[in-house]
């Protein structure tokens, strides 16, 4: 008998070094262009962007205020602390997976104070009378072999789990350094607006007070008088709307940084100097692209842990094969619980097959075969999405240059056009309506021009982000010691 024990133990512990059933995962790189379809002239892509770069490319900016926030976000962003929990948690579950092929069991004590009946105690020889004391202790085992890899494929599903929780948390990363950037751009861009503004009004101001002192002269009408009134109200009118935009971008920066809106209301009282972009960027390859961003790296280890549990699910067709054993004391005094003559033990194999549960078993490999396909079509739309943000913060910055060199040029004319439409009207030769409609045209190209700066800039950001900037390959290993 303890031959065949041991024997039957030897085969099924040879079985369990056996390949896990269903589909092992090949890793398979997702297809990509050959090179960005939109460039602008000065952006490279025949070399690799240097992992410096990638890694703080918003110091090219060279703003130290920028460079501040970002330290601080590092330190205080909640969705990082978010992300952070979930890697401890993917973490204890590996741990948890892995813990599946060692053996389970404890030790366990037991007292019951038993009353039988008396045909019960007669039964018994009458010893002792019908009341009686029961002592039991032990310890019980139980090592269930994964012949068929359903174990082996948890612990599978459950490293890729973790991988892709990683990748979680340097996309989050990458993500939070690209809203500091956007929301401090824009506030810095609002700045810039609402000092042009300012200056309107200053400027509405001149003009009302000529306009009225010519007008109490006789040298022109109240016609004139009432429309440098009215500009100077509609560029007042202004002012509002770009104070409130200004508050809700430094309210949101407060928020990333992991503090009360109102905190950093102090640290933008400087005059406003909105960065500029760096004139030669380089954007590497689209294949680069594939292996470097993390939510793409992250969808891939979805596939692979969701390839995984469909072996999990297909484990469940078999038998399970157990040994199994217990060794302790039984007594009815507490004195001789511990003696020779009171312990017993029980070891062997058993076999557990639920045959009749077939049917829901099929029916959870289906599940698990969808959710496969359901990850496969993520991770390619991932990589689809991927490409289209380059492409489109490649086109932006390409536009928003040209865009930015016309304005330039007409803020440069439009400025002539107001000083000779001002010189005419003091001369008396033109109407005033020649000078407020040469203002208006400054102001709203000047107004233009900060608006383009502002969305080369952040499209800058979004190329960055969307080429995933913002960590590198030692951040993995940084972000699973903490």
């Amino acid at each position: 008998m303890k031959t065949w024990i041991a024997c039957f133990s030897a085969a099924l512990f040879a079985l369990a070094g056996c390949a896990a059933v269903g589909p092992d995962y090949v890793q398979k790189d997702a297809r990509a262009p050959e090179g960005y379809s939109a460039l602008e002239t000065g952006i490279s892509t025949s070399n690799p962007v240097q992992a410096e770069l990638l890694r703080s490319w918003w110091t090219t900016f060279q703003d130290p205020v920028l460079d501040g926030l970002m330290r601080e976000a590092l330190a205080g962003n909640l969705d990082l602390r978010i992300a952070r929990a979930r890697v401890q948690q993917a973490r204890a579950l590996s741990r948890v997976s892995s813990s599946g092929l060692l053996p389970e069991g404890g030790v366990s004590g037991r007292y019951d104070r038993l009353r039988r009946s008396e045909s019960g105690a007669e039964a018994v020889g009458g010893s002792g009378g019908r009341t009686t004391d029961f002592y039991l202790a032990g310890f019980d085992a139980a090592w269930e072999i994964d012949i068929f890899g359903g174990v082996r494929r948890e612990i599978e599903a459950a490293d890729a789990d973790l991988t892709a929780s990683h990748e979680a948390l340097n996309d989050t990363l990458v993500t939070l350094q690209g809203e500091v950037a956007r929301n401090y751009l824009q506030l810095r861009g609002i700045q810039f607006r609402l000092d042009i503004a300012r200056q309107e009004v200053r400027a509405r101001h001149d003009n009302v007070a000529v306009t009225e002192a010519r007008a109490k002269a006789g040298l022109v009408s109240e016609l004139d008088a009432a429309r440098a009134r009215g500009e100077l109200a509609t560029a007042q009118a202004r002012i509002p709307f770009l104070e409130r935009s200004l508050m809700a971008a430094t309210y949101r920066l407060g928020v990333l940084l992991g503090q009360e809106p109102e905190s950093l209301q102090a640290e933008f009282r400087d005059p406003p100097q909105l960065p500029t972009v760096p004139a030669n960027l380089p954007a590497g390859l689209p294949s680069e692209l594939l292996r470097r961003r993390p939510d793409i790296r992250r969808a891939e280890r979805e596939v692979a842990a969701a390839t995984a549990r469909i072996g999990v699910s297909t484990a469940e067709l078999f038998p399970k094969f157990s040994l199994t054993g217990s060794f302790g004391f039984s007594s009815n005094r507490f004195d001789e619980l511990f003696r020779d003559r009171n312990n017993f033990w029980s070891i062997g194999p058993t076999i557990s097959w639920p045959i009749l549960n077939v049917r829901r078993i099929l029916a959870g490999i289906e599940v698990s075969e969808a959710i496969q396909q359901e990850a496969l079509a993520r991770y390619e739309k991932t990589v689809l999405l991927s490409l289209e943000e380059v492409e489109n913060a490649l086109v932006a910055l390409s536009r928003e240059k040209q865009r930015m060199d016309a304005l330039a040029d007409s803020v440069r004319e439009n400025d002539l056009a107001v000083q000779l439409a001002m010189d005419r009207y003091l001369a008396g030769l033109q109407s005033f309506l020649a000078v407020t409609d040469a203002q208006a045209a400054l102001y709203a190209a000047e107004d233009q021009l900060a608006q383009s700066r502002e969305n080369r800039a952040l499209a800058f950001v979004a190329l960055y982000k969307a080429l995933g900037g913002g960590w590198l390959e030692q951040n993995v290993a940084e972000n699973a010691s903490r």
